[in-house]
């Protein structure tokens, strides 16, 4: 059977795998899953149409699953939906998604996701990201594998941060970010490639190199987002063993919807 603190409120249509832990006050919704070894800590409220996968730990007094912020919603079933193997720290508050999107907010696999944390309706948070204390993302932000987001930067909604990004403390983001860019500031600005972060993942010096040459054309050489989308193509020629990072890096300036910071 589950662990249940008697104190904790569990609807009896959620689905709870047996081996789930729940602590002390904690309530969870009708329409709650939650998969194997999760421990939801004391005093954390789960509801709305949310799933959680297996090994997340969740600490106390965190809202997951609410009504999204959003004077558009008007009640339709929309889903929360949280991966595998994440850890969520005190005060975090996650909701659900709107019509207008999605329908759905997601939060991948192995994220470290700290205190006070907000993730807005809409949201698509990849896997193995580090999010600081009292970061803050809006609506329909979309975040990819490996980015770390400093303490108290804030991201303004629609904005996209590619894989491996390095957002700096109380950085005010009102653009979108490449992969592998590291930035800081309020208005963000850029400041170079995070090369330690690479180093940590095994990028080789080929690939980093690589990517410092993308970010040169990008940031450095004076060219248009347009020549630089060629620039970057003929990149990915010269230097086979970097081809698939220069091109993510290439491929995001086709999707970025609210410029770059640059």
């Amino acid at each position: 059977m589950a662990k249940i603190h008697a104190t904790a409120i569990i609807d009896p249509k959620a689905q709870l795998d047996e081996s789930v832990e729940v602590g002390p006050y904690s309530v969870i919704g009708p329409n709650v899953v939650i998969g194997a070894r999760t421990v939801v800590g004391p005093h954390v409220v789960i509801e709305g149409n949310t799933t959680i996968g297996t090994d997340n730990k969740l600490f106390q007094f965190s809202s997951i699953g609410a009504a999204p912020q959003d004077k558009k919603w008007n009640g339709e079933p929309t889903r929360l939906t949280i991966g595998d193997r994440n850890t969520i720290r005190e005060f975090c508050t996650f909701n659900t998604g709107t019509v207008q999107d999605k329908g759905v907010t997601s939060l991948g696999n192995d994220n470290w996701i700290s205190a006070y944390v907000h993730l807005a309706h809409d949201c698509q948070v990849g896997s193995n990201t580090i999010f600081s204390n009292n970061a803050q993302i809006a609506g329909h932000v979309e975040i990819g594998d490996w980015v770390i987001m400093s303490g108290f930067a804030n991201v303004h909604q629609f904005c996209k941060i590619g894989a491996h990004a390095f957002v700096g403390m109380s950085t005010s983001l009102t653009q979108d970010v490449p992969p592998f860019v590291l930035l800081n500031g309020n208005p963000a600005q850029a400041h170079g490639v995070n090369i330690e972060g690479l180093k940590r993942r095994g990028f080789t010096r080929e690939q980093i190199n690589g990517i410092r040459t993308a970010y040169k054309l990008i940031y450095r050489s004076g060219l248009t987002l347009e020549e630089a989308k060629v620039a970057l193509q003929a990149e990915e020629d010269a230097m086979p063993a970097a081809a698939e990072q220069i091109r993510s890096m290439r491929e995001f300036l086709n999707v970025a919807s609210r410029g770059i910071v640059r």
